[in-house]
């Protein structure tokens, strides 16, 4: 009889046919075509990664014709402009680092395809494509060719309903009915009752409970298996393994003891341990859902926009609270965060941040705007279309435009012990089991059975994800807004403490304003804030307030250079706002005093002088630091103030100022290549370059719409001085996981002790595994709320 092989894609069985393809064999046509595009693509590396892991691809002849409907299809694309769409789709198969690696790469079979992102734990893709090239249907039946086959459901993606998998509820449902009859069953057993139970009942009772641990061990277990068996073939030996295994020797071991009258076998500790295992693992998917500091965060993105009343009037409202109809403000270097109409001004919008395409696109009065573009030439105003999803500008936050390799590690850490603990683990089963056989023989399968359970490493793996994602919760109720678990590590680790100065360690709220120099009219004051009405930048929105009373006149052209000014045509005037280098004031600026020049038809004005107000416990945060970082300035300002930062802040305190933002951005590298871990405090305008380059980059929010991407963390303006305090609560966190682990290695070793001495039976060892992994998320989540009270 001749042996079955393998399908070289799928894994599955060449049962009706095999087909040989470049000395390989496959189950189907369908199997041997994604091979041939994977080859012709320069893509074969996806087998390198995990044998056989991919899915024979169902036919799919006919399947999408509906996503040739332009109205159906608007529903489900996030973005659909000048021939750029992106939609995010549900990949049921996604499943190993392989589906990641070739879902990531789809570009490379299809030049139309800009980029293309996975999100694992949600089974997701989102795609970036050109739809002048490649259609929507398309795009989605080539998924399906290579066995990645989306699921689309309009009414998912209208009432915003995610993907619930429930099967771990049927399977643990399955296992306690099983576990409960079992263990009733075997009360003769137990008590050693006598010969009614013996005569006439023990094999009846013996082989029902076999009949209920099937089910157990072929569906409520199977996860074990197959999570066992994909490790095993990619040559990993994950935490799955010794569970497996323990599961399939107390089935096999207990159907050889009943079916040759042995023994009872061990069905109730088989059902038993399968039960506690699957609601251990419930319980950990409910703890780390109540715990999401996905929804926490995005529940507080303290990011405003202004909204323009009915009577004209602006106010700054925070972003969840705009409706469908609002009229909204977005000035210049704003992002837009919802769906919109242009309703006035010239809009140049950058939507860099949702494509990653530089190019700006122009948009005329009454053209649709999407959500997540930067308007780049003035101000304009937009109406909404329906009101602002802030988990839009959570996944505009992690885009991939903006990832990087910073370091987790912790994560690395559990990966490398989890790894090495698996290894021993087996061999001190084998060890253990081998000296049971000698001395003992009847105890050998239970100590064998019980290491494998008591030693599973689930508790070391959840010590960092739990107090990392509470501890994001607890800086998201107290204003500090985080991107990622990541972010608290590095944090951390910080030993140098850079702050822009305007608008970060000053405020915008209460500057004292004078003006020196030639009077201005009525309408030059009037196109003077008009002009800054566009900008975003801190001086300029103070200079705007200060001149509340002017009316507001059509500004035709708008530039603004960053870190420099901006310029505006109002028809026959020309205006230029900025630094006295900009508006070529050279010898009208002493350097001593922070101020904005006007220059008006090229004739110099005079300036605006800022008496900045620096805000509340700068002093005592500074002097805090100062015993622990290194602290600097980095400013692009002149030197006006340096003599009042002096003496307000420590003597360690350096200073560099007239920065611009490419300089701010080459020091923060020079730094870190000098072996410093760095943090930057910026405004989130003039200083996107730096915060990205920094190890960890906060942006301070003060009712303006200063989100930016390339930050690690946003912190409300109110909870300024609260800064050092939070960045010792990171490193808490970090001693806490350390702790945690030192807990579960504790755990591990006198589990170990009583399980090898055969004092631990597997039943008993299947209780305490899940009881040790939330003990872990009792003292994690216990003790950085202590910590947090200390935040208080």
């Amino acid at each position: 009889m001749s042996k079955i092989s393998s399908c070289f894609h799928c894994g599955d069985p060449c049962e009706a046919e095999t087909i040989v393809f470049d000395e390989k064999n496959f189950c189907c046509n369908g199997c041997k075509v994604v091979y041939e595009i994977f080859s012709e693509n320069d893509l074969t590396g996806y087998y390198d990664l995990q044998n056989a892991p991919g899915a024979s691809p169902n036919e799919t002849e006919g399947k999408y014709d509906f996503l040739e409907n332009t109205s159906i299809a608007e529903k489900l694309l996030e973005f659909n402009d000048e021939g750029t769409q992106i939609i995010t789709l549900y990949i049921p198969h996604i499943h190993c680092s392989s589906c990641i690696w070739i879902l990531e790469n789809l570009n490379k079979l299809n030049k139309n395809i800009k980029a293309s992102q996975v999100d694992f734990p949600k089974k997701t893709v989102r795609v970036t494509f050109n739809s002048e090239g490649i259609s929507l249907k398309e795009m989605v039946v080539l998924l399906g060719r290579i066995g990645y086959a989306p699921y689309i459901s309009l009414d998912d993606y209208e009432t915003e309903k995610k993907h619930r998998d429930r099967s771990i509820i049927y399977k643990l449902g399955i296992a306690g009915f099983a576990f409960g009859n079992v263990m009733f069953l075997s009360f003769p057993e137990y008590f050693d009752v006598g010969e009614f139970w013996l005569e006439q009942y023990k094999s009846t009772f013996r082989w029902l409970m076999f009949t209920f641990s099937l089910p157990v061990f072929f569906y409520s277990a199977s996860g074990y298996f197959i999570s066992a068996y994909k490790g095993l073939r990619a040559k990993v030996l994950n935490i799955d393994v010794p569970l497996a295994l323990g599961i399939l020797v107390l089935f096999v071991r207990s159907t050889i003891e009943i079916s040759f009258d042995l023994g009872s076998g061990f069905f109730d500790s088989l059902t038993g341990l399968v039960f506690f295992l699957l609601l251990g693992k419930f319980f950990q998917q409910k703890t780390y859902s109540f715990l999401s500091f996905e929804r926490d965060y995005k529940s507080y993105f303290p990011i405003a926009v202004t909204r323009i009343k009915s009577n004209g009037s602006e106010e700054n409202v925070q972003v969840n609270t705009i409706e469908k109809g609002d009229r909204v403000l977005i000035r210049n270097d704003e992002l837009i965060p919802v769906d919109a109409i242009l309703m006035k001004g010239k809009a140049l919008i950058d939507y860099s941040f949702v494509t990653g395409e530089i190019e700006p696109l122009e948009k005329e009065v009454g053209s649709k705007i999407y959500a997540g573009g930067k308007q780049v030439s003035g101000s304009i105003e937009i109406e909404t279309l329906k009101p602002v999803s802030q988990s839009y500008l959570t996944q505009l936050w992690s885009n991939q435009v903006f990832d990087s390799d910073k370091e987790n590690s912790f994560s690395s850490l559990t990966n490398t012990i989890s790894k090495y603990f698996t290894v021993s683990i087996l061999m001190i089963a084998l060890v253990s089991t081998s000296y049971w056989l000698v001395v003992e023989p009847g105890q050998a399968m239970n100590v064998f059975t019980a290491i494998l359970i008591i030693a599973c490493p689930c508790a070391l793996a959840m010590s960092a994800p739990f107090a990392l994602g509470n501890m994001l919760r607890i800086f998201g109720k107290l204003k500090f807004y985080l991107k990622n678990a990541p972010a608290i590590e590095r944090l951390a680790k910080i030993d140098t403490v850079i702050f822009d100065k305007t608008g970060t360690i000053t405020t915008n709220t209460k500057n004292v304003i004078t003006y020196n120099g030639t009077s201005l009219s009525i309408r030059e004051e009037s196109m003077l804030k008009s002009a800054l009405r566009s900008s975003g930048h801190p001086l300029s929105r103070s200079l705007y307030k200060h001149l509340n009373g002017h009316e507001l006149v059509k500004v035709q052209e708008y530039e603004e250079i960053t870190g420099q000014g901006m310029q505006a045509d109002f028809g026959a005037d020309h205006i230029k706002i900025g630094s006295a280098s900009f508006v070529s004031a050279g010898e009208m600026n002493n350097g001593l005093q922070t101020a904005v020049h006007v220059k008006l038809n090229e004739e110099y004005k005079g300036s605006y002088v800022f008496q900045n107000e620096y805000r509340p416990g700068l002093s005592a945060l500074f002097k805090k630091f100062a015993s622990e970082y290194e602290l600097v300035i980095l400013s692009g300002d002149n030197n006006g103030e340096a003599a009042v930062l002096k003496e307000l802040l420590p003597s360690k305190t350096k200073f560099l100022f007239s920065q611009k933002p490419e300089e701010k951005l080459n020091y923060i590298r020079s730094q870190q290549q000098s072996g410093h871990q760095v943090v930057m405090v910026g405004d989130g305008l003039n200083d996107a370059g730096a915060l990205r380059q920094s190890d960890v980059g906060i942006a301070i929010s003060e009712n303006v719409n200063v989100f930016s991407p390339a930050c690690d963390a946003i912190l409300d303006a109110s909870k300024f001085k609260e800064l050092y305090s939070y960045i010792q609560a990171a490193k808490g966190t970090r001693n806490i996981i350390k702790m945690s682990i030192g807990i579960s290695f504790l755990y591990n070793i006198v589990g170990l002790y009583f399980a090898i001495t055969a004092q631990l039976s597997p039943v008993v060892a299947a209780i305490l595994m899940p009881l040790s992994s939330i003990s872990v998320v009792v003292f994690t989540t216990l003790m950085t709320n202590i910590l947090s009270r200390k935040l208080k």
